[in-house]
């Protein structure tokens, strides 16, 4: 297993990064660290030392929902993850509207004629949150995988 438990200090200040940029304050999951800087929640019933114990027995090669990812020392929330901590967010949200609704699940960047927030965000949609993208202050890039974009 190629993974790393991330210690309660480095929580801590992952909690504090959240926060500033997201309104998150709490993460009462186990985080867990994997290849290319992902960072793994892990919310069952096994401590660390049985995920390692199991991990001597068989191969494990993930543990956990994908949370975030840890870019140039930016935290970058996952697909799913606004889904996950909805109750939490309450910074960096932009709002779109039909039209931009339908470009974004298709996968196309959206533009706007306002300035939106610098940086990650997390997008919403009538109350509804569909993920994050990135934003350059005009246009907000898209982060839906591949997978999970409608086709037409």
């Amino acid at each position: 297993m190629n993974t790393h438990f991330i210690k309660t200090p480095e929580k801590r200040h992952i909690v504090e990064k959240l926060n500033d940029n997201y309104g998150i304050s709490d993460l009462p999951y186990l985080l867990i660290e994997s290849g290319k800087e992902k960072i793994r929640a892990f919310s069952g019933s096994l401590s660390k030392d049985e995920i390692i114990e199991l991990g001597k027995i068989c191969k494990i090669e993930i543990v956990g929902c994908y949370l975030m990812k840890n870019e140039n020392n930016e935290l970058r929330l996952s697909f799913d993850a606004p889904l996950i901590l909805k109750e939490q967010i309450s910074k960096n949200v932009v709002d779109i509207n039909d039209e931009q609704f339908k470009l974004w699940i298709r996968g196309h960047d959206i533009e706007f004629k306002e300035e939106v927030t610098k940086g990650n965000v997390v997008i919403r949609y009538n109350g509804y949150f569909l993920g994050c993208g990135k934003s350059n202050g005009s246009k907000i890039f898209n982060y839906v995988p591949k997978d999970r974009r409608l086709r037409k």
